[in-house]
């Protein structure tokens, strides 16, 4: 079936842009909001003296059966009715229409250093999200999944949890599937700093010179991400050569580019449809 899109004139100024969001991102009476709940996580053995908020969303008419589950980094930007992911309020009718399975939400803040006051020391994120190592993976499935199952229990198979961020969350979704795709088969990941990561970004390398993983994986970057148009630390160029290589390896990907700069405006406005496509199937 041909998909008819409507002309839309392109931007000439690509630096200030905003997206406006569409039907599934905001309330509508006749959806039942699901219920969220949440904890604190400060007995960390991976991530030791560090404190975090987790959130979980399940739908309302959720029953005791596992279900599949989606986790977002970053978990109250993603969360928040306000701001402009509303991770609850997309799950909630995406669930109502049918367009993905039922499934639970769950927003895992970065961890803080609680006796620390100085706010760049306080922070635990880019060492949580932005190295190359198993150690995250291994955090949700060993320290947060557990916590989560008491609340809700989820699907205990890969092809059932996914995984999304933005950022440092983005190459973190990426890096904790790659080293785990035993446990994460689905991946969202929005204006990815791939060009943070200590040693530079390994994965067009290593997509080229490793056998396929069975990973689906949905990038989307800005066209004026920083350093965009720099020959070092260029994160518009290394989401490319990353979308490149997932190409030329024929994994279940699919890249989308938007206009302005590092901002999560159009991956807030692009999460249904990013949902849709990750569980399509």
């Amino acid at each position: 079936m041909t998909v008819r899109i409507p002309y839309f004139p392109l931007p000439i100024d690509q630096s200030d842009v905003t997206y406006e969001h569409g039907p599934y991102s905001v309330r509508h009476d006749d959806v039942q909001p699901g219920i969220t709940s949440e904890f604190v996580l400060n007995d960390s053995e991976i991530y030791p003296g560090t404190e975090r908020t987790v959130w979980v969303h399940r739908p309302a008419d959720s029953s005791a059966a596992p279900l599949p589950v989606m986790i977002f980094q970053d978990g109250w930007w993603y969360l928040d009715p306000a701001d402009g992911v509303r991770g609850a309020i997309v799950l909630d009718n995406l669930i109502h229409a049918g367009a993905i399975p039922p499934m639970i939400g769950v927003f895992v803040d970065p961890g803080v250093f609680p006796d620390i006051d100085d706010p760049r020391r306080r922070k635990n994120r880019n060492a949580e999200y932005d190295v190359f190592d198993g150690r995250y993976a291994t955090f949700l499935l060993d320290e947060v999944l557990p916590r989560v199952h008491e609340i809700a229990p989820t699907i205990d198979n890969p092809t059932g949890r996914g995984l999304c961020g933005g950022s440092s969350g983005g190459n973190c979704g990426v890096t904790a599937a790659w080293h785990r795709p035993d446990a994460f088969s689905k991946v969202i990941a929005l204006v990815s700093s791939f060009a943070q990561i200590p040693g530079g970004n390994p994965y067009p390398e290593l997509l080229r010179a490793t056998a396929r993983k069975p990973l689906r994986i949905f990038l989307q970057e800005n066209h004026r991400d920083i350093g965009w148009n720099e020959p070092e630390d260029n994160w518009f160029a290394e989401n490319l050569r990353t979308a490149a290589a997932l190409a030329e390896a024929a994994y279940d990907f699919r890249l989308v580019l938007g206009e302005g700069p590092h901002l999560g405006n159009q991956g807030g406005v692009l999460l249904p449809d990013a949902l849709r496509w990750l569980w399509r199937d």
